[in-house]
């Protein structure tokens, strides 16, 4: 049992010096209260891990306690507010009373109070429910801090460019609704992270988000991990088991790769859709929930349909609200920013300054067409933040294609990889305007005019490209 600050409040002083002696000889730290308004002090101001509190004390009864603090308002008495400042969240709180008052007990639970045990005690008694108490306080905690490092992880989507916004007006118009919502995208686009963005913007964010993989598990197993089981439903099913769908009940079931699920799950899925009830398998009674669906996929869920590989009905099902993620070599204004949130995750994760990409590095990030998208670009910015023992992180150690044309024997020039029109327009477009800028000295109306551009437009062009104009004219 871990050490905590425990608060005794009773008016009898053989049993304020008996619980002191034996919970500081168990290792905990103690403090006492003779009365109701020394008890609402102490929690005020020493903020107690645990409180036993008795149910009949002077000045304050133990009721009248636990109403200051289930509204907030540990300092103030009958017929007076605390001040803001002074609003503590309430401890655990263990009712110490007598025999004949348990029903006062009870009441006193409704109030907020964890447990209550009556009086005489065994102090091997007290002891495990103090254990038990501080053991779900410990797990409430660890539970708290792991929700909030997920939602750190998946809170941030960045959103520069024109593309993304528009994404993300869409998903953000489609959160409040419970319809389906179908998520579509290359591999590594970011998926989960919007769908996750979705559950937080709707009304179900503070119930459960469930993520299942539809492509990671065989049929049976994830018809298992979908809908549960009954006990004796297979070999080794000893108990009754709830699925993901079941667990979610009142939030959001993430339906990752949909494309992969087979025919027979899909129709359990499309009547679980209409009718908000399945069955657990081997089970014969309706379990009824209320969840909203969000699937994703990389694959062309319409040619599946006409390829007889997804269900048309189901395809309808889901594709209410339909949303697709660019690529990122489509939304080449998001990457440089994308891989400045890498940089600054990273360096929290391994206690490392904030560094910083060379010019070149960034013209490398830029150009690249990352086939892996997001994901791809996660795992080579991480890669160099470790490898880096500079604060400035050079080109070469991101490990992509140099950037520029490479001269064959004929003298000709070529593209050192394959790469898409789009790509090399873009890329084009960008050596044009450096050389502008070159040949103009960096004096950007006269680069603008060497291109028969506005100037307005003109630097327009190098806000969205990202390019320095101070930089391209060297």
């Amino acid at each position: 049992m871990m050490p905590a600050r425990i608060l005794i409040a009773d008016d009898d002083p053989d049993i304020l010096s008996g619980l002191k002696q034996r919970l500081e000889w168990c290792g905990h730290q103690t403090m006492t209260a003779k009365d109701g308004a020394e008890a609402l002090s102490a929690i005020r101001q020493e903020r107690p891990s645990l409180v036993l509190l008795d149910l009949e004390l002077p000045i304050m009864t133990g009721l009248e306690i636990l109403e200051q603090l289930r509204n907030g308002n540990p300092g103030a008495g009958p017929d007076r507010q605390a001040p803001a400042c002074s609003q503590v969240i309430m401890p655990p709180v263990i009712m110490l009373t007598a025999f004949g008052t348990i029903n006062r007990a009870v009441e006193a639970m409704k109030l907020g109070a964890t447990d209550f045990l009556t009086k005489p005690f065994d102090m091997s008694h007290l002891e495990c429910l103090i254990r038990n108490v501080l053991d779900r306080q410990a797990l409430a905690k660890e539970v708290t801090q792991l929700r909030s490092q997920v939602e750190s992880r998946y809170s941030t989507i960045v959103a520069e460019s024109r593309k993304m916004r528009d994404v993300l007006a869409l998903a953000q118009r489609a959160a409040p609704s419970d319809a389906a919502v179908l998520v579509l995208g290359e591999t590594g686009t970011g998926k989960e992270l919007l769908a996750r963005a979705i559950h937080r913007w709707s009304g179900r964010a503070d119930r459960c988000f469930m993520a299942v993989n539809c492509a990671a598990l065989p049929e049976q197993l994830l018809e298992n991990e979908l809908f549960g089981h009954e006990r004796g439903a297979f070999t080794g099913a000893n108990q009754t088991q709830e699925g993901k769908i079941e667990a979610a009940d009142g939030g959001t079931v993430f339906l990752d790769e949909i494309g992969d699920m087979s025919l027979a799950l899909q129709s359990r899925l499309l009547r679980l859709l209409q009718d908000k009830e399945f069955y657990r398998v081997g089970g014969a009674r309706q379990v009824r929930v209320d969840v909203r669906f969000i699937a994703a996929t990389n694959k062309d869920l319409a040619l599946a349909v006409r390829q007889g590989t997804f269900r048309e009905d189901l395809y309808y099902r889901l594709n209410v609200l339909p949303v697709t993620l660019p690529p990122l070599r489509e939304r080449q204004e998001d990457i440089l920013p994308l891989a400045a949130h890498v940089i600054e995750r990273q360096g929290k994760r391994y206690g490392a300054e904030k560094k910083r990409f060379t010019q070149q590095a960034e013209e490398a990030l830029y150009h690249y067409h990352w086939p892996g998208n997001i994901r791809e670009l996660e795992n080579v910015v991480a890669r160099a933040v470790i490898l880096s023992d500079r604060p400035d992180i050079q080109a070469e150690l991101l490990g992509l294609p140099a950037v520029g044309p490479a001269v064959n024997k004929a003298g000709r020039t070529e593209e050192a990889t394959p790469v898409s029109y789009h790509h090399s327009m873009e890329s084009h477009s960008r050596w044009l305007i450096q050389e502008a800028l070159r040949k103009a000295e960096g004096n950007q109306t006269r680069a603008a005019a060497l291109l028969n551009l506005q100037r307005t437009y003109f630097t327009k062009l190098l806000k969205q490209k990202g390019i320095d104009a101070k930089r391209s004219d060297s």
